[in-house]
């Protein structure tokens, strides 16, 4: 038999063992490998303020093959009350452990000056509701699967903190005027931490203006927690005379205070009033 023509014979003996071994390869992947699962887990906040939060919504694979899988793509949009927000994604390329379940995190940044067109409504809202569109491709070894993200729900919309007075404490008093130390107790209202840049107003005691009062920046209240913060102020009887009598003899007297509450970059209105006992 002639050398070119037992060449081809060995080659097209080849090529069918090859694209048999193929079939067969193909054949046992499609018989052994299992189809993922994925399933929506949570929605949380994952930070806020009263001008912004950050979502996240965690969605859970669950991967039953003893090999490990990679993220190929991901088509993801988020919508707050309708309005679409910036939506981030996990990046592509993220390793999936084999044999068990992995957690796949979508971050949306919700501005609610983009959301609203007055944030102090917005504010008083319980819950704004969301929506989340898109698909995700999983890498296998039988091409790129695909998995839609439909979720729609609600996440928490942050409260305005509470502002109280406490009993103002008459430290010094003269002919001229006094130096009184104002405690506020500032209380969030919401299970997670708000940043509270700073509270500041102008003072009334007995109808009278004393002042203006100032925290300063108080930093990250603790979720349902108080924070407690002392402001002294020097009050002058000559301006404020209606004020004298309660200053100089202790007892009740209105106290106001009105101005903002700042947290992060959005301020909103303050306006505080209570009938306090002074103490000496």
């Amino acid at each position: 038999m002639p050398m070119k023509k037992r060449a081809f014979l060995v080659l097209f003996a080849l090529s069918l063992t090859t694209l048999s071994g193929c079939a067969a390869l193909q054949s046992l992947l499609n018989g052994a490998f299992k189809k993922p699962t994925l399933r929506f887990k949570t929605a949380r906040l994952a930070s806020a303020s009263l001008s912004d939060a950050t979502v996240d919504l965690v969605y859970e694979l669950d991967n039953p093959n003893s090999l490990g899988l990679k993220l190929a793509s991901v088509d993801y949009a988020f919508f707050v009350e309708g309005k679409q927000v910036v939506a981030g994604k996990p990046r592509s390329g993220v390793n999936l452990k084999s044999n068990g379940k992995s957690e796949l995190v979508f971050p949306a940044n919700v501005k609610f000056a983009d959301v609203a067109p007055v944030v102090t409504t917005f504010l008083n809202k319980d819950a704004a509701a969301f929506k989340a569109q898109g698909s995700l491709g999983i890498q296998t070894p039988l091409g790129v699967l695909k998995f839609p993200l439909e979720k729609e729900g609600t996440f928490p919309v942050p409260k305005i903190p509470q502002v109280q007075f406490q009993a103002p404490r008459i430290t010094n008093v003269t002919l001229s005027g006094a130096t009184v130390e104002f405690p506020l107790a500032i209380t969030n209202r919401n299970a997670f931490p708000l940043p509270v840049a700073g509270i500041t107003g102008a003072l009334k005691v007995a109808g009278a203006n004393v002042g203006n009062l100032s925290t300063g920046n108080l930093g990250m209240l603790d979720g349902s927690g108080t924070k407690q913060v002392t402001l002294p102020l020097t009050i002058n009887f000559a301006s404020a005379a209606s004020a004298a009598m309660a200053l100089r003899s202790g007892g009740n007297a209105q106290v106001s205070l009105t101005g903002n509450l700042t947290s992060d970059a959005q301020s909103v209105p303050l306006n505080l009033s209570q009938l306090v006992n002074f103490t000496k």
